[in-house]
Order: C-alpha cells, then structure tokens, then sequence
C-alpha cells in the first residue's frame, strides 16, 4: 500500500484522529495518550503502530519516557492530494 493511502487508511479512525490531533499540541508518552480513553494500553499501543506504519507518528527515548512524536509533515502528503482534487 502506498504512503497516501496509508494516511488517508490510519486517520479514517476517530480514535486515531484524536490522537494525532493531541500530538499535534505536545510529545506525549503512551501512557499519557492512553489516559482519557476507556480502552487498554495495548489497544491505544496497536492505534500508535497503525500511525507509526502510516508514517505519521515516531516513537523517541528520552531517559526513561519514550516519547510519541508527530511527524506532521507527512500530513502535507494528504493535505497536497486534497487541495489538487478539491478543486
């Protein structure tokens, strides 16, 4: 599957959408997304890889936090393919 439909494949998820949208404010740890949700660590884990898969998130080290970043610029891959078709 190419990268685009990738994207387009992990934020069709309402759960991912959020997620991407809180990264979008801040790194946070899985711990720290998984806390607002009514579902397990490991469910909020399996929505980061499908991300993580698409392009769209990092896991970092940082001492012993493993940050979850953004990769926000992989979302201008969409946002190109929306804008050349809108029209």
């Amino acid at each position: 599957m190419d990268q685009l439909s990738q994207v387009f494949a992990a934020l069709a998820d309402p759960t991912r959408r959020d997620l991407v949208a809180r990264l979008a404010e801040e790194d946070a740890t899985v711990g720290d997304l998984a806390a607002p949700y009514p579902m397990s660590l490991q469910a909020v884990s399996k929505h980061l890889k499908v991300l993580e898969q698409a392009g769209l998130v990092t896991k970092g080290r940082d001492a012993q936090r493993r940050p979850v970043h953004l990769e926000a610029e992989v979302l201008d891959l969409s946002t190109r393919w929306l804008e050349q078709h809108r029209r």
